[in-house]
């Protein structure tokens, strides 16, 4: 068993590492986390850009990975406390989006303005505690390449968003969506697909 695994299975020890990488009740890390131990761990490829403006609440326990000549813009928030983030290549998160892990972000995707994806929901069931005191449960999102996100569009937890599929502007996706295919509305749903065979894109007759 690792050092890192040791901690995370014994409470008392997690709770000290926690306290030292980011102050209590803050998702945020310490400024010797940021300028010392994420650059050691995390990995930013050729040409990939983080704007100054971003929040990136990532720290050493889970990986953060944004590919080569992708983009983070300003005013989003990058949080992998509770599982991995991943980026490709040649993808941009835009303007003031959250991505919460554990996601994984295939190359040459778009993200417009104001996109929340988070793999992470948070435990209600003990009415005793709030909900902020309950234990977390994470399902990955996977979103494959060539993907179009629009603006203020939610994607949920467990959530996969098929290769060079669409996702309308203001959807919020709760169930997976299918490769080369458009998605709209709240709960989404498919509204067109792209027919192979006479090369074009279609309405759905659901």
């Amino acid at each position: 068993m690792s050092i890192a695994e040791k901690i995370k299975a014994n409470p008392r020890l997690k709770k000290i590492a926690l306290w030292l990488l980011m102050p209590a009740n803050q998702a945020r890390p310490r400024l010797w986390v940021k300028c010392f131990l994420n650059p050691l761990k995390h990995h930013k490829g050729k040409g990939a850009l983080v704007r100054k403006r971003t929040r990136m609440d990532v720290l050493p326990f889970n990986r953060f990975e944004l590919g080569a000549h992708s983009t983070i813009e300003d005013f989003s928030t990058i949080n992998n406390g509770v599982g991995d983030v991943i980026i490709g290549q040649r993808t941009r998160i835009g303007l003031g989006c959250t991505v919460i892990g554990p996601v994984t972000i295939g190359n040459d995707i778009m993200f417009a303005q104001n996109i929340v994806v988070s793999g992470l929901n948070h435990g209600y069931q003990d009415i005793n505690l709030p909900p902020s005191q309950q234990p977390v449960e994470t399902k990955p999102i996977i979103i494959e390449d060539n993907v179009w996100i629009g603006a203020n569009s939610i994607i949920t937890a467990g959530v996969t968003v098929g290769k060079q599929a669409i996702v309308a502007a203001g959807s919020v996706v709760t169930k997976d969506v299918a490769p080369f295919s458009i998605v709209a509305g709240n709960p989404a749903k498919t509204i067109k697909f792209y027919n192979f065979e006479t090369s074009g894109w279609e309405r759905s007759q659901n």
